[in-house]
């Protein structure tokens, strides 16, 4: 299956699940894909045939994403160099979560959430150690006798009841004894944090030297700009000077037919995230805006002084997410 196909096929999918789903990202760089919204769950989607080829520069950006957009990055893939992904097992590669298909279909149409999750070492699950230490107590067992049927420690099953996660061959194990399953489903939608390791958001890359004037004017005006490194836009830009959090994706180039191109995906994307966004451009231009993304000149930026005026003149030629 060509990758276009396997993108266009993850985005019908959502739509199935109710999910309402951005353009297609067609420019270079991208750190993603597709942006997709159901309710308040709202995914970054990077999708590809191997997922050998994401690397760690774009696992970082898509970390970063999630954090400022309030987004959980996910990766769907087909196969590594080695192996095909399993279906029902949630993989991680950079601190993203990564999934098949299949699995995507049926946690998201299906709402049958996976259980199983890859780490160095095989496949593991996530065990509800309460219930387990319960089931033990009412058979009558001691944590060494339910040990020799595990064949394991007496500490190891303690570690177990304490929520310690189990290895797949353990998790079947125990449903086999006590006639139950003990596995809790992964929390893809929240990063998967209990089950990856715990690592710190990246830190926002250096600023393109052509983009730091503009960026610079947004931080005096009270905005605090976070760059990009691979995104269709160059920076996603809080507000802070508001009494409710409100981000802008923010685009910055001379005004050729690639940065029209541009600011449509980011008219887009911020349908999908529920942000503003706006495009400052090099040259005057006629046009305020393009498919809802802001056009404004940094001459006319520059001109302001009053951060007041300069979110007032954003505002003004963006569209309000919530009129969506």
């Amino acid at each position: 299956m060509s990758r276009s196909a396997l993108v266009g096929n993850v985005a019908a999918m959502l739509q199935d699940a109710g999910f309402v789903v951005s353009d297609r990202i067609a420019i270079r760089p991208k750190s993603f894909d597709l942006a997709a919204r159901r309710g308040e769950d709202l995914l970054l989607l990077k999708i590809l045939g191997n997922i050998d080829a994401f690397d760690g520069i774009t696992g970082s950006e898509m970390r970063r994403l999630g954090s400022y957009l309030d987004a959980t990055p996910l990766v769907v893939g087909l196969r590594t160099r080695d192996e095909d992904l399993k279906p029902g097992v949630v993989y991680f590669r950079h601190g993203v979560p990564v999934l098949n298909p299949d699995t995507a279909m049926d946690m998201f149409v299906e709402e049958v959430p996976p259980l199983i999750y890859a780490a160095p070492g095989g496949l593991y699950v996530s065990l509800d150690g309460d219930i387990l230490a319960e089931e033990r107590k009412e058979r009558g067992w001691s944590l060494g006798q339910l040990a020799t049927e595990l064949g394991v420690s007496r500490r190891t099953v303690s570690k177990y009841e304490s929520g310690m996660n189990a290895s797949i061959e353990v998790a079947i194990h125990l449903e086999e004894l006590f006639d139950r399953p003990f596995s809790n489903p992964v929390d893809v939608l929240e990063g998967a944090e209990d089950v990856r390791d715990a690592e710190p958001t990246p830190e926002d890359p250096d600023v393109d030297p052509d983009d730091e004037h503009v960026l610079s004017v947004l931080t005096e005006a009270g905005f605090t700009v976070h760059p990009t490194a691979r995104a269709p836009f160059k920076a996603v830009s809080e507000d802070a000077g508001r009494r409710r959090k409100s981000n802008v994706l923010t685009g910055h180039s001379s005004f050729t037919r690639s940065a029209e191109k541009r600011a449509q995906i980011m008219s887009s994307l911020g349908e999908i995230t529920q942000t503003r966004s706006v495009y400052f451009v090099k040259e005057k231009q006629k046009r305020e805006s393009v498919d809802g993304t802001g056009i404004v000149s940094c001459e006319e930026l520059a001109a302001i002084d009053d951060p007041d005026e300069i979110r007032d003149l954003i505002r003004e030629r963006t569209r309000d997410p919530a009129e969506i």
